[in-house]
């Protein structure tokens, strides 16, 4: 047995374990329960427990199982033929008012695409509403042989372009990359394109990583590297694996079956649910080929999440409506989990550690003996019995260690860890609002503000924060008064959120 093997094994044994004994407290005080008040609230942490167990256990088996994921890989990968015949490819860059230096950055790293020039042609989906960003893209692709498309509305957003753009393409294979992302390894299209010797393959999706930037960007990125070392692998065993919007190919006939694109913000996971329910394969290659730009600010990471979960929210909106349908192919029950977690994933995130938060809030201030462990307790050593704010305790100091332990084990950094674990609650409440967005069928776009000066600055953080600032000044009030109350325990969990959620506006302020 070697070391990665042995340790995703005891990692799923251990995140077993806290799921049984988090149940299993939660339990305990609803039997032990001595007022109405209590039991509800040990209801709560019950429900709540046993929430947390299921995710737990399925990301734990998760990360077990792409162990395995280089061995099923190696084994499609010895049964592949040389290709004698390579087919036609489009190259598809779609941009929206980026930086013109950025894009033609992207669209020139394309250019040294190790591809015979005459089957490979490259398109800019150009849906930029500054004349002079339009002017500039323009004249650069006439100059370099690039083919420029623009559109003058935003219809379907990125879906929309690339649906205009198959209105102009007829190559038999499409390769996506964003505005920010630059080639590093030209051998993309040598090496995956013989994977579609499967007919039944509809598309083959790459690891996704940002080029280097600052202590901020770098926590990003492993941000992200957690569903592509660890989810997207085990997904794939299972046929469920994500397109992910860029740095992978499609195969056009199986998009023209689909009906194209899903036109909605994340129309990646739209697009890999339809290609499964239509009966395609898909593939996951995990090897990075090009680097996104680093993700530098907190209003970039924001309005990313934002994206995301409003989008999750719609998918999941429409898996329920389609996993009824009678007509629909039926996919199993391994892939109607993966696609059931990965749209509830950041809502889960979001509300689990709000719910926890406001529940912790009214136990510290439950008016029985048990939910006590004073100074004077503490200074004596005597060992206080188990109650709902030692279990709250103990819960979250796991929830930290979890994620910093990973982060040490696998990217060999603790701060790293720290840092991804503050960002979940910095983002909590952005999440949430994104998921009411969509369930209310509101704007799938929003802004924060911007401030220049050190005023502009704090004004700007606030204002983008105010909810958070508010829910933090709220924790703060109650930690001061349960130490009034010699609620020493309870009074330090709650400042601890109230810092935690406070990191919103930190953040804004700090990262810009």
């Amino acid at each position: 047995m070697d070391k990665d093997f042995a340790l995703r094994l005891s990692s799923v044994g251990i995140f077993a374990l806290m799921s049984v004994v988090g149940v299993g407290i939660s339990y305990y005080l609803v039997v032990t329960a001595r007022t109405p008040l209590l039991f509800w609230l040990a209801i709560a942490f019950l429900l709540l427990s046993v929430i947390s167990g299921i995710f737990n256990v399925t990301s734990a088996y998760s990360y077990y199982r792409s162990y395995f994921y280089d061995r099923y890989l190696e084994s499609i990968t010895r049964n592949l033929k040389p290709i004698k015949k390579w087919p036609t490819v489009a190259i598809a860059v779609p941009t929206y008012n980026e930086d013109p230096k950025l894009v033609e950055r992207t669209l020139l790293s394309m250019k040294k695409m190790d591809y015979d020039a005459k089957k490979m042609k490259i398109y800019l989906l150009d849906d930029s509403t500054k004349p002079e960003i339009k002017g500039m893209l323009e004249a650069f692709c006439k100059k370099e042989g690039i083919v420029y498309l623009h559109r003058d509305n935003r219809q379907g957003f990125k879906a929309g372009a690339l649906n205009n753009f198959l209105k102009y393409s007829n190559e038999e294979f499409i390769a996506v990359f964003d505005a920010d992302e630059r080639l590093v390894d030209g051998k993309f299209l040598k090496d995956l394109l013989p994977y579609f010797q499967d007919s039944k393959l509809s598309f083959v999706q790459t690891e996704k990583r940002y080029a280097k930037g600052n202590f901020f960007s770098s926590c990003v990125d492993l941000f992200d590297a957690f569903f592509f070392k660890f989810i997207q692998p085990s997904r794939a065993l299972n046929n469920t694996a994500i397109f992910a919007g860029s740095c992978g190919i499609i195969r056009r006939s199986a998009l023209d079956d689909i009906g194209g694109f899903p036109e909605y913000v994340i129309e990646d996971t739209f697009f890999s649910f339809e290609s499964d329910m239509k009966g395609y394969r898909s593939l996951y290659i995990p090897k990075v080929y090009a680097l996104g730009a680093p993700i530098t600010s907190f209003t970039a990471l924001s309005k990313q999440q934002w994206r995301y979960n409003y989008g999750d929210t719609q998918f999941l909106l429409h898996l329920i409506q389609n996993l009824r349908a009678h007509k629909r192919r039926t996919v199993s029950a391994l892939s109607k989990i993966d696609y059931a977690l990965h749209g509830l994933g950041l809502n889960y995130l979001s509300v689990i550690l709000i719910m926890f938060t406001l529940i912790s809030l009214i136990s510290v201030f439950a008016s029985a003996p048990i939910t006590y462990a004073t100074l004077s307790k503490l200074a004596h050593f005597e060992m206080p019995p188990l109650n709902f704010e030692l279990f709250g305790l103990n819960a979250f100091l796991l929830s930290i260690l979890v994620p910093i332990a990973i982060t040490k084990l696998y990217f060999n950094s603790i701060s790293k860890g720290f840092m991804i674990f503050v960002l979940n609650f910095a983002l909590a409440f952005i999440r949430l609002k994104a998921a009411f967005a969509a369930l209310l069928n509101r704007s799938p776009v929003t802004g924060w503000v911007k401030g220049m000066t050190l005023r502009g600055r704090l004004l700007a953080a606030l204002k983008n924060s105010v909810l958070e600032v508010a829910f933090s000044i709220v924790l703060f009030i109650a930690g001061a008064f349960a130490v009034l109350t010699a609620n020493i325990t309870g009074a330090l969990w709650l400042v601890w959120y109230s810092f935690l959620y406070s990191s919103t506006f930190i953040f804004f302020y700090r990262y810009g």
